[in-house]
């Protein structure tokens, strides 16, 4: 059975130049298109992740959380980011509580192991549960112990390249506040793959705010990575400000605009 993978981008659920500010309007209605979309299609399997946006990158940026953990104060920095980013993801839930969709928060701190940055270990096997059961697995960017650099931060999509490994998604779909991909022209790119990369890599901009988890080009070379590894896999970054687009590329993401990305 083919399972989607759903990130929310940390700027389309919250305001990234303020801290620890949700955006509660964009986080309800897109959780009421996700439930939407499973009444359509009750068979709809779905792993949803979503970044820390303003909740976690300004602390973790603060005492270089992601670059290692060295004494007490960066121990309490490395505590501090955890429960910032748990205070977002607790919102999340409220909100697809509230729209009917039965989901669960699964804490990648508690299930993910990492060397030199890098995740090494992930117990997969919550997830496949919670699919299995009909519910909806949520996951997030979070702090994680390092075995060289003592912690670090993992990001939502670390995580999903992770657990892609064991679940095989057809499907990861990056919702954020842009349309998709731009070119030089500002038009969005349809679609990106190893062949065009090249020509198009230098019209890929930063996000607004603070994000000590890369930008739009490492996610781009991140998502080409993922693809390159699971070549059954298609990538869509598309926008979740547009009312609707959410639910009408959870039920027909290989129609849905944005930019597509493929080996």
């Amino acid at each position: 059975m083919k399972t989607i993978f759903l990130k929310l981008g940390g700027s389309l659920i919250t305001d990234k130049t303020q801290v620890e500010t949700v955006r509660a309007d964009v986080l309800t209605r897109l959780a009421e298109e996700i439930a939407e979309a499973r009444r359509k299609n009750p068979t709809l399997r779905l792993v949803l992740g979503h970044g820390s946006g303003s909740f976690g990158h300004v602390a973790a940026a603060r005492r270089g959380t992601r670059q290692g953990v060295a004494d007490a104060e960066d121990w309490r920095a490395f505590a501090e980011v955890s429960d910032a980013a748990a205070r977002l993801n607790r919102q999340v839930l409220a909100a697809l509580l509230d729209a009917d969709v039965t989901a669960v928060s699964l804490s990648p701190s508690a299930s993910v192991g990492c060397v030199n940055g890098r995740i090494q270990t992930i117990a997969s096997q919550p997830v496949q549960a919670a699919l299995a059961a009909g519910i909806v697995p949520v996951v997030y960017g979070d702090v994680a112990f390092d075995a060289v650099r003592g912690g670090t931060i993992v990001s939502t999509e670390e995580v999903m390249m992770a657990l892609a490994g064991e679940i095989r998604p057809s499907w990861l779909l990056l919702a954020g506040e842009t349309t998709g991909v731009y070119d030089q022209a500002g038009q969005v790119i349809p679609a990106i793959s190893r062949a065009n990369y090249a020509e198009i890599e230098a019209a890929l901009g930063g996000a607004r705010g603070t994000d000590v988890t890369g930008g739009m080009v490492s996610k781009v070379q991140s998502m080409l990575a993922l693809v390159d590894q699971f070549p059954q896999l298609s990538i869509r970054i598309f926008s979740g400000l547009e009312p609707g687009n959410l639910g009408q590329t959870l039920l027909k993401p290989a129609e849905a605009g944005g930019t597509r990305l493929w080996g």
